[in-house]
């Protein structure tokens, strides 16, 4: 333990991250799953971005949009890899107080990120329903590279205050966390100082972010149906609903493991710690895992890509 500035505790030098309560003797065999999400994440996003690089006729809004959840999606996985596979694989569950604010900021950025993007990927679909003909003037390459910037830099500028709000409190000698990596709902309980700005900071970010972003997705599906609706032939309105089905399987994915994980931490006090430890896997995995698979299933333009780049290989070797 290190001295604080502050006369009520301490900082810990390190944490110690639990990883799945109850199941210690079982992490090498719990190491496998969690060793075949990541190479399913990695391949499978990994190959969406390199056949949405290599082919010119997926350079659109709505395939650059999904480049974007991809990278943010793989962001989030490296920022869990270390401590993961640490734990599971080698039984290392110490990670340095400076290393676990890190992390804690990495996790939760690339998470605000994909939230933005599900948002920007609504609206990407509402104007290619309601404006077809003006779609890729509307949604121009400047425009899509700017609106990734700002995502990227709010990201960034909403979770610079989280690490540097819990470096200033004491910890009291309270250093274990009940996850394989660092976040901040589980950190926030470990201080024994006043929270009251950090619980406000974070409702902030969560209602200006997901809050705010899930209430203009459903806007915008609001929006959509709204037009579908005014299609005159059944044909037109399957066509483009169509369009908009691996998003919304997308937006399902993302939002159904958040909340139940927000439920779990913030009114789950007698909740056993293995629900709270699953809820948290599903809620940094299950996106990544699922999303490629659903892309490159559902999306004719994507799996044509994929089979395209199979094709170009085997004529090669």
């Amino acid at each position: 333990m290190k001295n604080s500035n502050s006369s009520l505790g301490f900082l810990p030098t390190t944490f110690i991250l639990v990883g799945i309560p109850g199941l210690e003797a079982e992490h090498f065999w719990i190491s496998i799953p969690f060793c075949l999400m990541y190479i399913i994440i990695f391949l499978g996003n990994g190959t969406i971005l390199h056949v949405i690089r290599t082919d010119a006729s997926l350079h659109q809004p709505m395939y650059l949009f999904l480049a974007m959840l991809a990278l943010a999606e793989v962001g989030v996985s490296v920022s869990t890899l270390p401590t993961v596979l640490g734990i599971f694989l080698f039984g290392t569950t110490e990670i340095s107080f400076e290393a676990c604010l890190f992390q804690m900021f990495s996790i939760h950025s690339f998470s605000i990120m994909e939230s933005a993007v599900l948002l920007a990927m609504s609206v990407d679909r509402f104007v290619a329903i309601y404006s077809p003909l003006r779609y890729t003037t509307i949604l121009t390459l400047p425009r899509i590279f700017g609106t990734g910037v700002i995502i990227g830099l709010k990201s960034i500028v909403l979770m610079a205050p989280l690490p540097m709000l819990l470096w200033r409190l004491p910890f009291c000698g309270h250093n274990a966390l009940s996850h394989s990596f660092c976040l901040h709902p589980n950190l926030i309980h470990l201080p024994c100082g006043d929270i009251s700005i950090n619980n406000i900071y974070g409702l902030f970010i969560v209602t200006s972010t997901f809050g705010l972003d899930s209430l203009l997705i459903v806007i915008s599906y609001g929006l959509i149906l709204h037009t579908v609706l005014g299609i005159a032939t059944g044909e037109g309105r399957k066509k483009a609903l169509s369009t908009c089905g691996s998003h919304i399987c997308a937006v399902l994915a993302y939002y159904i493991p958040m909340i139940g994980l927000s439920m779990v931490h913030r009114f789950g006090k007698h909740v056993s710690p293995l629900l709270q430890t699953m809820m948290a896997n599903a809620y940094l995995f299950f996106p990544p895992v699922v999303n490629p698979i659903v892309y490159s299933i559902k999306t004719k333009e994507i799996h044509r890509g994929i089979i395209r780049m199979l094709a170009k290989k085997r004529s090669r070797v």
